[in-house]
């Protein structure tokens, strides 16, 4: 488990599973910065993992600060499944 931090929205929202680094990861979470006083572009703020972390994550078995944090831009993340493929 680790927190993403990505430049621009590549139109994620919770449960979205996405390819980064060459693994799938889910996103647990999503933080949408920015939208009022900068940056230039919105940033989402992500605690992404395996499918296997998932229930760690919502039992809070885990402290957030000591998550390694990376931060990559928009396109350089494949979206597999998008918050609108979770509404059908």
């Amino acid at each position: 488990m680790k927190n993403l931090i990505i430049d621009g929205d590549p139109g994620i929202r919770k449960d979205a599973i996405i390819e980064y680094d060459g693994e799938e990861v889910v996103c647990f979470s999503v933080n949408r910065q920015g939208d009022w006083h900068g940056p230039e572009r919105v940033q989402l703020w992500c605690t992404i993992g395996t499918e296997e972390e998932q229930e760690t994550f919502e039992r809070r078995e885990y402290i957030p600060m000591y998550l390694e944090t990376e931060h990559t831009d928009a396109e350089s993340i494949t979206v597999i499944r998008s918050a609108s493929d979770l509404a059908v």
